[in-house]
């Protein structure tokens, strides 16, 4: 885990988010998948240029480590587009789902270090500022097991890949 930690914020010069799986395993009846976010400085003008996604069948978890941000959530998504299956968060982190550009009727939070927040499939979820960072814990819950596994073996393998 703590390696996939400190190697986040190299991993989001480029995009401003490195998400990365650390493990998902099938525990039955769904698979429950493990990463961590990291997502640098996003100002409140340029939130426009970040978009809301949505994930059909997955639900997320989010248990905030360090940093804060402002997360607006909703199911009255405006501007909705689907993602490609060829895009790599459908192929590798959270299924099949959408990108829009704002949600109606949404509720808003500002999530600081030890906040957690359950994001159920099928709810829009933007963040909207960020003042300096914010990283944290997800869990995934797939039962429909639409993502890959990935034992111990493939996590070692991706954190020794360049």
């Amino acid at each position: 885990m703590q390696a996939y930690l400190d190697r986040a914020p190299a991993r989001a010069v480029a995009t401003g988010v490195a998400d990365q799986q650390v493990r998902a395993v099938d525990i039955g009846r769904s698979n429950v998948d493990v990463g961590v976010v990291y997502r640098g400085k996003l100002a409140a003008s340029d939130a426009r240029k970040s978009p809301v996604a949505e994930h059909d069948l997955v639900s997320e978890v989010y248990h905030v480590m360090d940093g804060e941000a402002t997360l607006v959530t909703g199911p009255d998504i405006v501007g909705v587009e689907r993602r490609p299956s060829s895009n790599n968060n459908v192929r590798n982190l959270n299924g099949p789902g959408s990108n829009g550009t704002s949600i109606r009727n949404s509720v808003t939070y500002h999530l600081k270090a030890g906040d957690a927040i359950v994001i159920p499939a099928g709810v829009g979820h933007w963040f909207t500022q960020i003042d300096d960072h914010i990283r944290y814990l997800i869990i995934r819950v797939d039962p429909d097991k639409v993502t890959p596994l990935k034992d111990e073996a493939a996590s070692k393998a991706d954190l020794g890949a360049k």
